[in-house]
């Protein structure tokens, strides 16, 4: 059994928690900026398959008191590292957390690195090279209040970037907090989803990918246990096949998007190709003004600009007030969600929200407004 660990954005951890729980985790417990958890092989390559909200899942290897550069380096040589790197493959290590003594990232991690390839000299007259980009394994060591923590990253690339992804408009929104939002909202793929300033489209690609039951991992080149020494191709190969026969043909109701540039929506329809949801999905170019509700009812959700992102100079208190007048005559029987990171713009929208949920989009705090327009 592997005792592993999802790392997630800050203030998503007992939303990770219940995704982890319904994959078949065991002993889930949230921390901070991640969530604790058990499983075997096939729970570990499933978690990397299927969760929609974790950056990485690291699987621990060792536990040791830690106060100083010394410490680390004997702590990291106790570990039998022939279990998990032989020398012609190559490793990164990334280091998180400080210490007194341990409090440059950076030298942490070449520490670490110098107790590998010590060891492995020593034992084979032979060492790793390093390779930051897409190393064999990657390792991850954590130090806090005088103990480090050594884990494997079963990920590589941070699991938000899908792989679906390669056009993306300006200051996009990450797939996996777009997949949060969703998750927040309590949004159900039998209603309408519409986000009328989708640009590149996270937010609807997301919400296809839910409703038609597609596992977002399913899009990436590789993941970091395939490079692992114990790695179980034909396990891979199930579960893939098993997610694969687990999807649905069509949407049970529209999705859409649209944007007033018609150079995003492009993009917006690439990454819908890309990740085989063009059929599904209905992206058009649409200034805000001509916006009118699709049907009665349904979830219109929006990610509106909340500073530099459409430029300095403009308007954007008038811009927040068209959406708020927009909502208010064109959407009525209609649930909205606006993320803002802007109180003082937000409150341009001009209606009172009946409920606020506070997330962080990277460092910055924001917060995902409900409207209930009647």
């Amino acid at each position: 059994m592997n005792q592993c660990f999802a790392t997630v954005a800050r203030g998503l951890e007992a939303l990770a928690t219940q995704e982890l729980e319904q994959l078949g985790a065991n002993a889930v417990e949230p921390g901070f900026c991640g969530v604790a958890f058990e499983g075997d092989r096939a729970l570990l390559y499933r978690a990397n398959l299927w969760a929609r909200l974790p950056f990485r899942i690291l699987v621990k290897l060792h536990e040791f008191p830690c106060r100083d550069a010394e410490a680390l380096y004997r702590g990291i040589q106790t570990i039998d590292w022939s279990q998990y790197l032989t020398p012609d493959q190559t490793l990164a290590v990334s280091a998180t957390g400080k210490y007194e003594q341990l409090n440059h990232t950076h030298f942490t991690a070449l520490q670490v690195k110098n107790a590998i390839v010590d060891q492995q000299q020593e034992a084979f007259g032979d060492r790793s090279n390093v390779e930051t980009q897409a190393p064999d394994v990657r390792i991850n060591v954590h130090v806090d209040r005088g103990h480090c923590t050594v884990s494997l990253d079963s990920s590589g690339d941070s699991l938000h970037r899908r792989g679906y992804r390669p056009a993306m408009g300006a200051a996009p929104l990450k797939e996996s907090l777009a997949a949060a939002l969703i998750q927040l909202s309590g949004w159900q793929p039998e209603q309408m989803f519409y986000d009328p300033l989708c640009g590149s489209g996270t937010l609807p690609l997301e919400a296809s990918l839910k409703a038609l039951n597609i596992a977002p991992g399913l899009f990436r080149d590789r993941f970091g246990f395939e490079t692992w020494l114990d790695f179980d191709p034909d396990l891979l190969e199930q579960l893939i096949q098993e997610a694969e026969a687990s999807q649905r043909d069509r949407l049970p109701a529209p999705i859409w998007g649209s944007d007033h540039s018609e150079e995003v929506i492009q993009q917006a329809i690439s990454n819908a190709q890309h990740c085989g949801v063009l059929d599904h999905i209905w992206f058009s170019p649409m200034e805000l003004s001509d916006v009118v509700a699709p049907a009665d009812n349904g979830v219109l959700f929006c990610n509106p600009p909340y500073g530099e992102r459409l430029g300095r100079d403009s308007d954007l208190g008038a811009f927040y007030k068209l959406l708020g007048d927009v909502l208010k005559q064109r959407f009525k029987g209609w649930t909205a969600f606006v993320l803002s990171g802007n109180k003082e713009l937000s409150q341009s929208i001009g209606l009172k929200s009946s409920q606020r949920i506070a997330v962080y989009n990277g460092t910055l705090p924001c917060q995902l407004m409900k409207y209930e327009l009647y």
